[in-house]
């Protein structure tokens, strides 16, 4: 195997497997990407929950395959300058030559190298890769991390066939927060699906939507999840088990209601959960006609009280939220207000944008 790589065109293909291989694994293949060099050049790589397979842009000399450890190659090639030449050697060694450069890598066979699952194409949808770049960022943020309820360190992706197309529908929660997207999308499916994707997976989805202007294509299986735009095909394992009930935790009948400036609520809560228990970011809101009113206090440090401009007209208020929550959620939306429903002090709230019904949030209140 030997080939000439321009040194942007590795670096790109690297960077884009560095967060699927497994650095700390106690299998050593986890930690190479499989590099084969035929008519084209492709390469591959997987933790065995998530796998991607993509082309390697190269000046083909002489073919072969190799596994390559993928961290050391990148930060070779982040550092050399100019074009870099790949060439097998005997005993699965690769020499890596750049102008005065030159450097020997051990592999490890092509037969070491996982054997990656087909992609089945039973049922297909394709989405815009903007559009799905933006919904795994209005809901990732809210999924557990390494929750023992393993369902909730996910995205929920829900495939609902309606009329001539179908909605998809992504929901985040850890049981504080929850947050839904939905888009209608094209394609065909037979039924209904409830489907659950990695935390990690949805990282590296969002990172492969971010770099395509065009559609991805989806493949959807009993155990897995492929996604394929080009020749790059992402693949994820599913989680295995039940999803909470999402739709039963949006309330239905909040009231009482507030608009006000996302940013201005933003930057008020930044300021004051600054004085809040650390292990509880509780910051308490005081609703009046006119006004929300942002306290926190922590008796070993003192405390911190700003009033916000909003649009309210009901009852006296006061509930508390932990502020992480809430500035995750308003970092999330695009527009430049934000539509607070409430009820009661510990029943569910809801977020929203006046002007898209397509994404809402919910945050369960703290006790103040």
């Amino acid at each position: 195997m030997k080939l000439k790589i321009q040194k942007e065109d590795i670096q790109s293909s690297l960077q884009s497997v560095q967060g699927i291989v497994d650095k700390k694994t106690t299998m050593p293949i986890l930690s190479h990407f499989l590099l084969k060099v035929k008519k084209s050049a492709s390469l591959m790589a997987t933790d065995l929950d998530i796998a991607l397979k993509g082309p390697l842009k190269a000046e083909i000399l002489d073919t072969g395959s190799l596994c390559i450890p993928a961290k050391k190659l990148f930060e070779i090639a982040r550092e050399v300058e100019g074009e870099i030449l790949l060439e097998s050697q005997d005993n699965n060694w690769i020499k890596v030559s750049s102008g005065k450069s030159t450097f020997k890598l051990m592999g490890l066979p092509e037969e070491d190298f996982p054997t990656l699952p087909e992609v089945s194409k039973t049922d297909e949808v394709t989405i815009k890769a903007e559009t799905l770049k933006n919904m795994i960022e209005k809901t990732i943020y809210a999924t557990g991390e390494s929750d023992t309820r393993y369902t909730l360190n996910g995205l929920l992706m829900h495939f609902s066939p309606v009329k001539k197309n179908i909605e998809l529908r992504m929901v985040g929660t850890d049981g504080h927060r929850l947050s839904v997207i939905s888009a209608n999308i094209e394609g065909q499916i037979r039924e209904e699906k409830k489907l659950i994707l990695p935390k990690k997976a949805a990282m590296e989805l969002k990172k492969l939507a971010e770099s395509r202007d065009d559609n991805i294509t989806i493949y959807i299986d009993k155990n897995h999840l492929f996604f394929s735009t080009d020749d790059i095909v992402l693949t994820s394992r599913l989680i295995e088990g039940t999803y909470p009930n999402y739709e039963q935790v949006i309330p239905k009948d909040n009231e009482k209601e507030v608009i006000v400036d996302k940013l201005s609520l933003l930057k008020a809560l930044r300021r004051t959960s600054i004085m809040s228990r650390e292990r509880t970011n509780a910051v308490r809101f005081d609703l009046e006609e006119g006004k929300i009113t942002l306290i926190s206090m922590n008796p070993d440090i003192g405390e911190a009280r700003e009033d916000v401009a909003a649009q309210y007209k009901g009852d006296q208020l006061t509930i508390g939220y932990n502020a992480r929550y809430l500035m995750d959620i308003l970092q999330a939306m695009d527009g430049e207000q934000v539509i607070i429903r409430l009820q009661e002090p510990l029943s569910p709230t809801l977020l929203g944008e006046p002007d898209n019904t397509d994404y809402t949030c919910v945050v369960m209140p703290m006790r103040t």
